[in-house]
């Protein structure tokens, strides 16, 4: 079976560019989620792993999106082998059943990992240097809402908990915490 594994790390990106990467490959069954790499709770990734079966193929758009760093893709890939299961990576032209495959793989896993690793770096710098030149505010606060006074009742009445809040607001802990203060 042909099998294809799409992730973006965010809501609001779009898989648009990897589904049609994809379909020329003639996709049977298709997991999609959006969840950073670095979450290791991947719902779809692990239901397509229980899921695909030896000789069963696995497409993804690149190895960015299978993994966010060498060991976790070389783990992923050391499972799928367990299982007979091929995996092909469409941007890099990698196929994992060769010792060709399996040498880039490695490469470009590492590859990936550095350039994410700089990218970092170059955030960093950018924010320490905004800071110092006072152009850096950092995220928008957020406000305390009408939705806020009747949950923090609630809280204050030990019917909801301070995740709860967060949930239902859509912010996090922190923030629920830091309203909870203020308050």
């Amino acid at each position: 079976m042909r099998i294809a594994y799409v992730r973006v790390s965010t809501e609001e990106q779009n898989e648009a560019r990897q589904r049609e990467a994809l379909e020329s490959y003639n996709i049977e069954k298709w997991y999609c989620e959006k969840r950073s790499a670095k979450d290791t709770n991947r719902p779809q990734l692990e239901a397509m792993l229980a899921f695909a079966r030896s000789g069963d193929v696995i497409y993804i758009h690149d190895f960015s999106r299978l993994a966010r760093n060498t060991q976790d893709l070389l783990e992923l890939v050391q499972r799928m082998q367990q299982k007979g299961i091929q995996l092909v990576s469409c941007r890099e032209s990698v196929d994992t059943e060769t010792a060709t495959g399996k040498l880039m793989l490695t490469m470009i896993a590492a590859i990936n990992e550095f350039e994410r690793a700089i990218l970092l770096e170059r955030q960093k710098e950018g924010i320490a240097i905004a800071k110092r030149e006072h152009r850096y505010k950092g995220r928008k606060r957020i406000s305390k809402s009408e939705d806020f006074e009747q949950l923090f009742e609630k809280y204050q009445k030990h019917e909801i908990s301070k995740s709860e809040i967060a949930r239902q607001l859509k912010v996090s802990r922190p923030t629920v915490d830091r309203l909870i203060l203020e308050e």
